[in-house]
């Protein structure tokens, strides 16, 4: 699964810089995470880095974008090769 950044964000601005693929940009009111981009860090750290640093744990798995490690480190080596 990719994942989502729920109305609960605070635009604190600590997630952005630690996507290592850019998945993660501002929004229209909050920010936003690329469902094609996120790999839930597959490929670079162990756990997914911006729900390591949120604050206020707003950032889940998206139900909607589901996807097995395989997929996800599939995803990762396509991102690398561009």
């Amino acid at each position: 699964m990719s994942l989502y950044i729920t109305d609960e964000c605070i635009n604190c601005d600590v997630c952005e810089p630690e996507c290592p693929n850019d998945a993660i940009y501002q929004g229209i009111e909050i920010y936003e995470i690329n469902p094609k981009l996120c790999t839930e860090c597959v490929g670079h750290f162990d756990q997914p880095q911006c729900v390591e640093v949120c604050p206020v744990a707003c950032i889940p798995k998206d139900p909607t974008n589901i996807e097995t490690t395989e997929q996800l480190l599939n995803k990762y080596q396509g991102l690398v090769k561009q």
